[in-house]
């Protein structure tokens, strides 16, 4: 018995310690964007890069990482046909170990206005440890075991909008079930029971358009948990068993809302609308329209495509125009304002900061990665640069046993420490 049970404790360090080394969503676990890692603060092409591989097509994605395996999506566009392609990489290596050809036989947005800004790889993939989970846009939803094997494949819908701003949405999950905001497909919320694709609720609403963020979970003290998302002018909570409307209130975000809500303990924050028209905080827990019992704050302080991040109490985030941000999560007051320089014109950034060991770390388009430290003041230590690489620098990073994964268009980059 006591043999068995020393076998028991060995098995649960070592799941304990794969789960450590993973970033299995986007923005990490839970979606907090945080990890206690340390890697490097500066790097290139002949510094701490450890690896470097060429990628066959572009994407907007973050790579997520499950035990040594990375897994990212990208857009191929062929000579005859264009496809998605999911990929696998050794993290430690980067030796491809498989991909998964999706061809595009259908009609998708055309190429053109803001679909051109970050393209048709846009939605980061979950992984339950077992299998990835990919979102395609018009493309469907696919479950792909960790070896590479094709599981299912669902169609979520193929609507086609005058804007054509294309699919951005990431996915999450609940227990046996895989949250779908798709939005821009069908104008629905779906969850998909994830061992077999079928629909296990669906939630349709005209007021879903323009609702481009991941949905989150807040868990209640008392063990119920709610599926929470923001919507142009407005902050739902579903039962994640049913999809049923739980709690909602107006909000500041008018216009399309691109940045996902964040969570901490049983408090809901949102920021976004057109352009970064404001900020809300909601406690969670309640029931109906809860605007005069649970709305802490609202202000008119708000990022436009860049998920915020919490940390100690504070906002941060550089925003598409290059504008640095730090804001209070008290009562959403701005702590500072303040112009980055030397970035290239347009819209800078796209990619929602991520706070490693004691920096924040934030990928901009054209202008290198930018590190500074959170506080009261905008301090940048380094920018981080890599020359040869002019292509778009759109996803966020993800971060496993001391390493930073970057991707662009073009390339994807794995960097440690080289001592």
């Amino acid at each position: 018995m006591h043999r068995y049970l020393i076998a028991f404790v060995c098995l649960l360090s070592m799941n304990a310690q794969l789960l450590a080394g993973d970033w299995r969503e986007f923005l990490g676990p839970g979606g907090s964007a945080k990890s206690a890692d340390v890697v490097p603060t500066t790097w290139g092409e002949s510094k701490n890069l450890n690896w470097k591989v060429e990628l066959p097509g572009t994407g907007s994605s973050s790579p997520i990482i499950v035990g040594d395996k990375l897994v990212v999506t990208c857009y191929v566009a062929g000579e005859t046909e264009a496809k998605r392609q999911v990929l696998c990489f050794d993290k430690n290596s980067g030796e491809q170990l498989w991909f998964v050809d999706f061809p595009i036989d259908y009609s998708e947005d055309h190429y053109s206005g803001y679909l051109t800004e970050h393209g048709y790889a846009s939605n980061t993939p979950v992984s339950d440890g077992e299998s990835v989970y990919v979102f395609l846009g018009k493309g469907g939803v696919h479950s792909i075991t960790l070896d590479g094997k094709k599981n299912w494949s669902v169609d979520v819908g193929k609507e086609s909008s005058n804007r054509e701003w294309g699919s951005a949405a990431s996915l999450i999950l609940y227990k046996d079930s895989l949250i779908v905001n798709a939005s821009e497909e069908s104008q629905s919320i779906i969850a998909l029971n994830k061992a077999t694709g079928e629909d296990l609720w669906r939630q349709e609403a005209a007021m879903l358009e323009l609702t481009y963020g991941t949905p989150r979970l807040v868990n209640l003290d008392e063990g119920e948990s709610e599926l929470v998302i923001s919507v142009p002018s407005e902050i739902w909570s579903l039962y994640p068993t049913t999809g049923k409307l739980k709690w909602y209130c107006h909000s500041p975000m008018a216009g399309n809302v691109c940045p996902s809500v964040i969570v901490e303990g049983e408090t809901v924050y949102s920021f976004g609308g057109y352009r970064a028209s404001g900020s809300i905080s909601v406690t969670a827990g309640g029931k109906g329209d809860v605007a005069d019992s649970h709305v802490n704050w609202t202000n008119r302080s708000s990022s436009y495509v860049a998920t915020p991040l919490l940390h100690n109490d504070r906002f941060y985030w550089i925003d598409d125009r290059g504008i640095a941000h730090c804001t209070s999560a008290t009562d959403g007051e701005v702590v500072y304002r303040k112009r980055v320089g030397d970035l290239a014109s347009g819209r800078p950034v796209y990619a929602s900061p991520v706070l490693i060991g004691n920096h924040i770390y934030v990928v901009t388009r054209h202008s290198g990665t930018i590190v500074y430290t959170p506080g009261d003041t905008f301090e940048p230590v380094t920018r981080n640069v890599i020359a040869d690489d002019e292509t778009d620098f759109n996803a966020s990073p993800a971060v496993s046993n001391n390493r930073l994964y970057l991707r662009s268009n073009q390339s994807l980059y794995c960097i440690s420490d080289s001592k």
